[in-house]
């Protein structure tokens, strides 16, 4: 007992340390092979596995299922296009009204959601998710159905920094690993225990003084923030927002980034993305039909590798639970 705790802490920072430093040392790796392209998909990379790990905080720690999940990221990619029409360009201000307006959004619905569970809680935010996928439709002056063009990256406290690829891939991987240590702190503090309570058995939790509705709530809200963040810069680097960003697809898409990765396991759905990004592009690359073989991947995934890329990671060094 007293030898786990130590292990645990330093397997999942390793694992942490591992995957960032090789976004890190990617640029090097993109100039000597001659191949930018790396940039563009390690970018992608890291923008889903930040949603991936927003979504963790509320599936993998708290038990809730959200299938609207992807509202948030379509909230944060148009605030960029709002923004930006009406002359406001930086990143930061458009990040923070992106932020703010998925907290609203989350504290509103997240308020009506979570006074149901199980199935019930996942149709309610579908319904929710989709309710803003028809929204953004209706949206004529920001193209509607078929989307609107940025017409170029935003700026940075007056620079254009972002619109280089290389910057924007640092600037994409320094969030991802300040959103990374804020869920840390979060999960591993008195909030973070009573959430992983209420996922355990939350009537146990009611019955020793915990009221643990504003805990899933708040818990809810932080994570429809952070997909935001995620949106904003999605939008940036294809310079492109639709409707498509919010669909129940996209939802479905973070909960298998998730899954695949590992529930519970802040690091495991970075892995996730990571999987599930290089998984899209090398089937793709075979066949328009590729979810057909990404579906059969998935389905011995989950029958062989329950648990994630993370439980199949401890299985193998038998270490602790990240």
């Amino acid at each position: 007992m007293s030898g786990a705790a130590p292990r645990l802490v330093t397997g999942s920072r390793l694992a942490a340390l591992g995957i960032f430093g090789a976004f890190a040392l990617l640029p090097l790796v993109a100039v000597l092979t001659d191949d930018m392209f790396l940039l563009v998909i390690a970018s992608r990379i890291m923008i889903f596995a930040l949603a991936a790990i927003a979504l963790d905080l509320i599936l993998g720690y708290g038990a809730m299922v959200s299938f609207g999940h992807a509202a948030f990221f379509g909230i944060g990619a148009y605030a960029v296009a709002i923004l930006t029409k009406n002359g406001i360009t930086d990143i930061v201000l458009q990040t923070l009204a992106g932020a703010v307006a998925a907290a609203l959004f989350a504290l509103v619905t997240g308020a009506l959601s979570l006074r149901t569970r199980g199935v019930y809680f996942i149709m309610i935010t579908l319904a929710f998710g989709q309710m803003a996928f028809f929204f953004a439709v209706s949206l004529s002056a920001y193209g509607g159905d078929d989307g609107f063009s940025l017409g170029g990256r935003s700026s940075l406290f007056g620079t254009d920094l972002p619109s280089n690829d290389v910057a924007f891939f640092y600037l994409v991987l320094v969030v991802l690993v300040l959103a990374y240590v804020l869920l840390r702190r979060i999960v591993a503090s008195r909030f973070g225990r009573v959430l992983r309570g209420t996922r355990e058995n939350p009537v146990r939790m009611g019955a020793i003084g915990f009221a643990t509705y504003p805990y899933r709530l708040t818990a809810y809200v932080i994570s429809g923030a952070l997909t935001s963040v995620a949106g904003v810069l999605l939008a940036n680097q294809i310079e492109f927002v639709a409707p498509a960003f919010m669909t129940w697809h996209r939802s479905g898409e973070l909960i298998v980034m998730v899954v695949l990765g590992g529930m519970g396991t802040l690091i495991g759905p970075v892995a996730g993305a990571t999987i599930f990004i290089l998984l899209e592009e090398w089937l793709a690359a075979f066949s328009q039909h590729w979810k057909l073989g990404f579906g059969i991947i998935l389905i011995l995934f989950v029958l062989f590798g329950r648990g994630g890329l993370a439980g199949l990671a401890r299985k193998l060094t038998g270490g602790a639970k990240p």
